[in-house]
């Protein structure tokens, strides 16, 4: 997986959900990871809502999953069941919102023994349209990367 650092990864226009990881410095093996749905900046500290609706501070260089993973094909046979039973909760059925979190599998995978994954660090900014008024500064962002030769003027 790669692990972006937090502080590389926020939207200025609001809220954005990543996977608070944990690994091991010497490994550089997750140990565990979970899905925060509201992150953002308070005073110059990254901080995200916990499941106690309490704001928790966390370092900058914190690692993040941005669904950046690259899995064997073993992960799909664990994860069938699980997401099976997460399409068969009526609380998911009834939420159109509601998201199946790979983080949350990983975590489990981890915990059980039955996978590791290596955490590669990254000091690249991430940066992407989560709200609308993101959307100009992606737009500049994508023109300077072709400027400089690193993006094709057309992706798709």
């Amino acid at each position: 997986m790669v692990g972006f650092r937090v502080d590389n990864t926020l939207s200025e226009s609001g809220t954005v959900s990543r996977g608070i990881c944990e690994n091991d410095e010497k490994t550089h093996l997750l140990t565990g990871v979970v899905e925060r749905t509201k992150i953002e900046r308070h005073n110059g500290v990254v901080q995200y809502l916990d499941e106690n609706d309490e704001w928790v501070s966390i370092p900058d260089t914190t690692p993040v999953s941005m669904n950046f993973w690259g899995f064997t094909p073993d992960y799909f046979e664990y994860s069938e069941d699980f997401f099976k039973k997460f399409l068969s909760d009526p609380k998911n059925q009834e939420n159109l919102k509601s998201e199946f979190f790979i983080p949350l599998m990983v975590d489990h995978l981890i915990k059980t023994g039955q996978a590791t994954c290596e955490v590669l660090d990254t000091t690249s900014k991430w940066f992407g349209v989560t709200y609308p008024e993101d959307r100009p500064e992606v737009v500049a962002k994508l023109a300077a990367l072709h400027e400089a030769g690193q993006y094709p003027a057309q992706m798709f």
